[in-house]
């Protein structure tokens, strides 16, 4: 017996228009259509449809991961700040964490996401490597600070999310376990009728190796991520790498010093020289823990922050300002080259390769310098991949144009090593009774995101269309109007309920059948079932909301088609 929910007795409210701030489809449409309701900047409430979307995602997450071993667990989502301390997250969250005092001034977070508690458990827990392997997952919310949450439940302040933990005695190990999670992942995701990419991503304040994303491509995505066309490579932007390749043989003649005046940027300087931007050599200042670094890129390239950031991570990047060229000589706004910088760390982009060519600054005002060579007159102390990434860039798998596109992060797997056991010391005894150091694997999948990113892909001009394994319902049977119609569509519902089908039948009173046919649209359930015109001979109208094909059914034979 499957639940009859009657539309007479439900809490539901649908709208004709479109929220006032909503700007993505996803929030437009769940607010619309009754699934989700604002309460604050970022946080929403979930009313009954929205719930049973919402449980019915984490019910095909929950069958996978029991499916690979995984063991439920519910962790707190208040914690207290010294294992934080212990991981230095409390610091590198920085704003992002919500962060509480109790009533004895002591300090508490709202969990963000659980790597250090569930090393901490795992330390408590196990003790021999008869233990081990295991895997821990658990649904809860979390919670994240944004400053500018936005496009409804996408980036909301709490989220519900999966995040599974395994625990290995060996690296082979740990790549077994990142294996099975990566498989139950694309099984979730094609159960849940979600087109998604897998790609190569950076593992930033998580840590870690191996990291890899699952994206949902939508044009309210906030990811951005490169495809090839011609091979399977895929990766966020910011994993995008770019091969060192030196240029040998080429001769190049003697630095040439330039009078540039009023040149201070990349486009006056070429401008002025009636050269291509790519000719010349950017150099970006910014402070790393408080150090001026320079960071080389080519003249018709931007510096990737966040890129960059990643890379030097857990330290703290940011731009200089005019206060720090004060008693700095050896630096000139504008006119700063990397030749002669002898108290300035030198990070540069791999296309800055030793013996290119540039025009850059001369560290004198109004100066610039022809015929800078890296490797003859500077050198590079750090080669990181740091540029803004563009469409045609040359793929690192076959050198094929990449392919540009938006997507929604829905899943992330990162192989963590064992960053989290050595800050926890957490060991086992081994097979000769020495300890041995646990190696942890970190995967999430974002729940609630995913609902917002299946409204994003398959709703339509009409609102909602839902995958049925996620929808709320089923059918959707509407009663036109009249009382007879009414009368035939019950006795149908309770006769698919009967049957384990989901029903959710529209039989309020005093609705007309246009604003009936409009919510059944809108609301997205998989298939709408009218009793209209031809109830008094017992006949429906069976519709296919995805494809809008309809065919006319006896009662029989539709609950005979519905539940088969």
């Amino acid at each position: 017996m499957a639940q009859v929910q009657r539309m007479s007795r439900l809490m539901i409210k649908t709208l004709r228009d479109d929220p006032a701030d909503a700007e993505t489809l996803s929030h437009k449409l769940l607010v619309r259509a009754g699934y989700v309701r604002r309460t604050s900047a970022g946080i929403w409430t979930w009313l009954p449809l929205g719930k049973k979307v919402l449980e019915n995602v984490a019910r095909v997450v929950r069958e996978e991961m029991d499916a690979i071993g995984g063991q439920e667990v519910l962790l707190p989502a208040l914690l207290p700040r010294e294992p934080y301390d212990a991981s230095g997250r409390w610091d590198e969250y920085g704003d992002l964490l919500f962060r509480v005092k109790d009533r004895k001034g002591a300090d508490y977070l709202l969990g963000p996401t659980h790597e250090e508690i569930f090393t901490q458990l795992v330390k408590d827990q196990c003790s021999s490597y008869k233990d081990l392997p295991v895997i821990l997952y658990q649904i809860q919310t979390k919670y994240r600070d944004e400053a500018r949450p936005r496009s409804g439940v996408l980036r909301g302040r709490e989220f519900q999310m999966k995040d599974s933990y395994s625990f290995d005695t060996t690296d082979e190990g740990l790549v077994e376990s990142y294996g099975l999670h990566r498989e139950a992942y694309q099984k979730i995701f094609a159960r849940l009728g979600l087109d998604y990419r897998i790609v190569s991503a950076v593992s930033g304040a998580m840590g870690g190796s191996a990291s890899e994303e699952f994206l949902a491509p939508a044009a309210a995505g906030e990811d951005t991520f490169v495809d090839c066309p011609a091979c399977d490579y895929a990766a966020n932007t910011e994993a995008v790498t770019f091969a060192l390749t030196p240029v040998e043989g080429v001769e190049h003649g003697p630095v040439e010093e330039l009078d540039t005046p009023d040149t201070p940027t990349i486009e006056t300087l070429a401008e002025h020289l009636g050269v291509q931007a790519s000719a010349t050599l950017k150099n970006l200042l910014v402070k790393v823990d408080g150090e001026i670094v320079a960071v080389g890129v080519p003249g018709n390239r931007e510096v990737d922050l966040g890129k960059l950031g990643e890379h030097l991570a857990p330290a703290e990047v940011e731009l200089v300002t005019a206060e720090d060229f004060v008693g700095r000589e050896d630096l000139v706004r504008g006119y700063v080259g990397p030749q002669g910088l002898d108290k300035v760390r030198y990070i540069a982009d791999p296309r800055v390769a030793p013996g290119t060519a540039w025009i850059t600054g001369a560290n004198k005002p109004d100066k610039h310098a022809r015929n800078v060579v890296c490797g003859r007159d500077f050198e590079v102390d750090d080669y990181l991949d740091v540029v803004v990434v563009k469409e045609g860039d040359p793929c690192p798998a076959c050198a094929t144009g990449l392919k540009m596109d938006r997507a929604i992060e829905i899943g992330h797997i990162f192989q963590l090593g064992r960053k989290y056991a050595d800050t926890f010391q957490l060991d086992v005894l081994g097979q000769n009774g020495k300890p041995v150091r646990v190696t942890m694997g970190s995967y999430g999948i974002g729940v609630s995101r995913a609902v917002a990113a299946l409204a994003e892909q398959s709703a339509d001009s009409q609102g909602l269309c839902w995958p049925r394994e996620v929808a709320p319902a089923d059918v959707h049977v509407v009663a036109a109007g009249k009382a007879l119609q009414t009368e035939l569509a019950l006795d149908v519902s309770e006769k698919l309920g009967a049957a384990g089908v989901r029903v959710l039948v529209d039989d309020r009173a005093g609705v007309s059948p246009g604003v009936k046919f409009t919510d059944a649209e809108l609301i997205g359930v998989p298939q709408i079932l009218v009793a209209g015109r031809r109830s008094a001979e017992g006949v429906l109208e069976l519709k296919d909301r995805r494809t809008g094909e309809r065919e006319e059914l006896t009662a029989a034979e539709a609950i005979a088609r519905l539940s088969a």
